[in-house]
């Protein structure tokens, strides 16, 4: 395949909704009754519902697991885990709302417009990933040095959010022996667009507080499918009413989805501080941010903050990363314009890379030369030339010694998609601005993170494994027998939900 025919626009277009040739549905939509975007909105509905039911189950999960636990620490991870879920779950059915409002306003403003409009240029989306969070703490003189007064716990973690993409960090247990609450391993967020907003929440939870488990294993037998299918009946319900009060309710005519409230005895989290990090904070260093506090000193959960966090906030665009557009050109310089030079062109980033051949793209092969394309270059098409029989394109670049180059395609459309990607790369630089002086390294979580990550909630597998000693700030395994039929409720969420 030329991949030099390729649309310039692959990063930015969507899963299609496919309907099989010679179809019923195919006949409907070329008659114009149905409409294929209808299909394509039908298929994201799917798509966050299946993701809603997916939390509901770890929503119900984890009440089970809280339920179950006789360990502080098993019960303060089993917490946060119903903490994110909710987050996540109310996240999805604000999308979900949306995107039933914009089908709405769509069927009744747009019912004769069979044939569309053209769609508006998109920047490129990226990856966005935040590391080594430092919170400063700033005890009191009697507290850190004196080591005075009753020493107060609290059990604090992060949860980060961009759009319905929720992480949460690990939990940490914090008292006046540390000066910084720290979260060392980076979170990363995938397909997010230039202007995104990652809010960033501390939540706290004091350890010496008493808390009862509430529930009974006999109790926790009764909890299954049933439940799941009334917490999913509940949650439509509450996305049809927000739906239909559309414009009466908060500010912006949208009412907030609210969850059904959960009567679970065990520990609480509150949020402590939180701020929110947009595009104009990214850097390739460090970064101190301003929090907003959110509680006061009297508060069992309260630790003394200064107000402030440190972390690396870094962004890889698509146009960083993946060749915007490649193939066969015909390249000459200005200065010496009888030299002709048959190269293969891959667009990337602030350079259009000249190599030899193809195959010397995958070998990494160094390229004959490259050609910086940045802000202060200049790309137009030329008419027609009747000694080259064809359109040109001449790139001309002002900083430093002014240098042009012609560039010769083999047909005049790959002319159009060359120019196609060229204005759509200066675009989204323009939009991702900082991001694309240089590709910022994003490091990747260690194993031992992922390994966490992919087993989260399952505390069937604390249960099983024999004591080991472990720091303060991790699980402790039971110490006792569990009986079978917790064991098998555990088990039994595990493989649901995971």
């Amino acid at each position: 395949m030329d991949q030099s025919r390729s649309s310039v626009f692959t990063a930015n277009q969507t899963s299609r909704a496919t309907v099989a040739r010679g179809s019923a549905m195919e006949m409907e939509v070329k008659r114009g009754r149905f409409r294929l975007s209808v299909l394509e909105d039908s298929a994201q509905d799917c798509e966050v519902q299946r993701r809603i039911e997916r939390e509901v189950r770890i929503r119900e999960g984890a009440c089970k697991l809280l339920a179950a636990c006789s360990q502080r620490d098993q019960a303060l991870e089993a917490s946060k885990t119903l903490l994110t879920s909710n987050s996540r779950i109310l996240a999805l059915m604000t999308q979900l709302q949306r995107m039933k409002e914009a089908q709405a306003m769509l069927r009744a403003g747009r019912r004769s417009s069979d044939g569309g409009s053209v769609d508006k240029r998109l920047p490129c989306t990226g990856k966005v990933a935040i590391s080594d969070i430092r919170i400063p703490l700033m005890w009191k003189d009697s507290e850190y040095f004196k080591n005075k007064g009753e020493l107060h716990r609290c059990a604090v973690f992060c949860l980060l959010q961009v759009g319905t993409e929720i992480h949460d960090t690990d939990l940490v247990i914090v008292d006046r022996t540390l000066t910084d609450i720290c979260f060392d391993e980076p979170v990363i967020f995938t397909d997010v667009p230039p202007g995104f907003d990652l809010r960033v929440e501390l939540y706290s939870c004091c350890v010496e507080e008493e808390f009862s488990m509430g529930f009974s294993t006999r109790r926790l037998s009764r909890l299954g499918s049933a439940s799941s299918k009334k917490f999913m009946a509940t949650l439509e319900t509450a996305a049809s009413c927000s739906s239909h009060s559309s414009g009466t309710g908060s500010p912006g005519g949208e009412s907030p989805v609210l969850l059904p409230a959960l009567s679970v005895r065990g520990p609480k989290y509150h949020l402590l501080a939180h701020t929110s990090l947009t595009l104009c904070h990214v850097q390739n260093s460090f970064r101190t941010h301003d929090l907003t506090i959110s509680d006061t000193e009297g508060s069992s959960f309260w630790l003394p903050l200064y107000g402030n966090m440190c972390c690396r906030l870094v962004a890889q665009p698509l146009c960083m990363t993946q060749a915007v557009m490649c193939g066969k050109l015909r390249i000459r310089s200005e200065s010496n314009p009888e030299d002709w030079r048959d190269v293969y062109g891959v667009l990337s980033g602030s350079d259009l890379k000249c190599y030899q051949l193809q195959d010397d793209t995958d070998s990494l092969e160094t390229p004959l030369f490259t050609i910086p394309i940045n802000k202060e270059t200049r790309v137009r098409a030329t008419e027609r030339d009747p000694a080259l029989h064809t359109h040109s394109i001449t790139i001309t670049n002002q900083s430093g010694d002014e240098t042009t180059y012609t560039i010769v395609t083999h047909t005049s459309e790959d002319t159009h998609n060359w120019m196609e990607a060229f204005w759509q790369n200066f675009y989204d630089m323009s939009q991702w601005k900082q991001c694309c002086n240089e590709l910022m390294k994003i490091e990747e979580p260690s194993p031992k993170k992922m390994m966490v990550t992919l087993t989260q909630g399952s505390l069937y597998h604390e249960m099983v494994t024999s004591p080991s000693t472990k720091t303060r700030n991790h699980l402790q395994p039971l110490n006792r027998p569990v009986s079978s039929e917790i064991q098998s409720l555990l088990s039994t969420y595990y493989n649901d939900s995971y």
